[in-house]
């Protein structure tokens, strides 16, 4: 299908264009995922245990979404 084509029918809202996608390559941005490693006291790991239970999720989920909502509360800071 070439370009114009393709434009025409997403314009157009009346046809689904998701099976005229290859989605095998599809990459999120920001969204690589890369293994860390982090030590933390006993006394933090249980209190992240018992509110990761409480909450019905995992540690990791807990310590992403905390760390993510800090970072996003941040201002952004420029080199």
């Amino acid at each position: 299908m070439k370009a114009k084509e393709f434009d025409q029918k997403f314009d157009s809202n009346e046809e689904d264009i998701i099976n005229d996608l290859d989605l095998t390559t599809v990459k999120r941005v920001n969204q690589e995922q890369k293994r860390v490693n982090v030590d933390f006291p006993v006394w933090m790991i249980e209190s992240l245990d018992k509110e990761a239970s409480r909450l019905g999720i995992t540690r990791q989920s807990i310590i992403k979404v905390w760390l993510a909502e800090r970072l996003e509360s941040q201002p952004p800071r420029h080199a």
